[in-house]
């Protein structure tokens, strides 16, 4: 979408509604038409345009607020540093924000922390540190792939990891450090992530059917399944609000697991199967994509949405699918294909449902 319309608007309406849509990540991910606007649309496959809209979007003091004041967030990398740096060690804090982590890590007596942003913020993080005393941070405004150090660190500390776990381009980002840059045997805060894609279904009162599946009075829709719309967002929605999801229909389990200890990026999966033996019954509205953070067996941050314990700042996706009803017992074979994993729009589901007692049914997809 252009942003020729806006010309007409003056400089001072534009940059109003440009604070608008920077009023947070999980608000403007959830509008991408609008989003494009202001924002000319980027190809994902290009690295340089990912670090063009994460700069702009991490320099946002309201997006900071909202990570800041996310209690179990920063509970959950205070521990993990409080428990796992040591002192002396030298530390690279990838993307520092306001400085938080690399100023914890500092407290633990890091000898070294190379506290690295490629956005604006540093400006407020270098302040921060001055204002609080701390030591041993420097600050440095590139993006981690132009970073190079001649000694080795012992740690790298990171928080890249966005609603779909992959879409920051954590693993990319992390593993070219990883191989660069830290010692053998070297740590890396936080590694273990667990990516999970439940069957669910959303309560009553807030679904909102594909438009071919209502009826509306008697005026019926279901000639328009004939045109699809074509644009993968219609089919993926970002929320962080958990009464939006009813129940799941089975035991939620990882569909994928990672240590950036030992990942390579080309051994992700471009497609994952998996069955979930129906244990709530109900109508199949999507799935539900969100992650599990561990570091050692001890700590763990979630953004599961029925988990009262969930990360708020982070929002969970529902990939939509046609409605499906599903009675205790039976089968749901889901099929997730991925073209490249920090890029959703690439991202194509199915299901095919299998009665309890019975042959396949039915199959149903995005």
């Amino acid at each position: 979408m252009s942003s020729q319309p806006l010309q007409r608007l003056s400089a001072r309406a534009f940059a109003a509604c440009r604070r608008l849509l920077a009023r947070g990540r999980t608000w403007l991910q959830a509008r991408p038409r609008l989003a494009a606007w202001f924002y000319p649309p980027v190809e994902p496959s290009a690295e340089g345009d990912y670090r063009d809209y994460n700069g702009r979007m991490f320099a946002d003091i309201h997006e900071q607020e909202r990570m800041l004041a996310d209690q179990p967030r920063m509970a959950f990398y205070h521990a993990a540093i409080a428990r796992h740096i040591r002192p002396g060690d030298r530390v690279i804090d990838l993307g520092t924000g306001t400085g938080i982590l690399a100023a914890m890590a500092a407290r633990r007596g890091a000898a070294h922390v190379y506290a690295i942003d490629h956005s604006d913020i540093l400006t407020q993080a270098r302040a921060l540190a001055a204002a609080n005393q701390v030591e041993h941070v420097e600050f440095l405004a590139m993006h981690s792939a132009d970073f190079a150090v001649d000694e080795r660190v012992d740690v790298i500390l990171h928080e890249q990891m966005g609603d779909c776990l992959f879409d920051e381009n954590m693993v990319a980002n992390v593993t070219d450090l990883r191989d660069r840059l830290l010692k053998p045997g070297g740590l890396i805060l936080p590694s273990i992530f667990d990516f999970y894609c439940e069957p669910i279904k959303v309560n009553d009162a807030r679904l909102v059917p594909f438009i071919w599946e209502l009826n509306v009075h008697g005026y019926d829709y279901s000639c328009l399944e004939r045109h699809r719309p074509s644009d993968p967002g219609y089919y993926h929605l970002v929320s962080s609000d958990r009464n939006l999801v009813d129940h799941f229909l089975g035991r939620p389990e990882p569909a994928l697991s990672i240590d950036l200890h030992t990942l390579n990026e080309a051994d992700l999966p471009q497609e994952i199967a998996f069955t979930r033996t129906v244990v709530n019954a109900g109508r199949l509205d999507g799935y539900a994509v969100y992650f599990r953070a561990r570091v050692g067996s001890e700590l763990s941050l979630t953004t599961d949405p029925l988990d009262p314990r969930r990360a708020p700042h982070w929002g969970f996706r529902i990939l939509r699918a046609d409605r499906h009803d599903f009675a205790v017992g039976d089968q749901i074979d889901v099929r997730l294909t991925v073209g490249r994993w920090p890029d959703l729009d690439s991202w194509r589901w199915s299901h095919v449902k299998r009665s309890a007692g019975k042959s396949r049914l039915a199959a149903r997809g995005s």
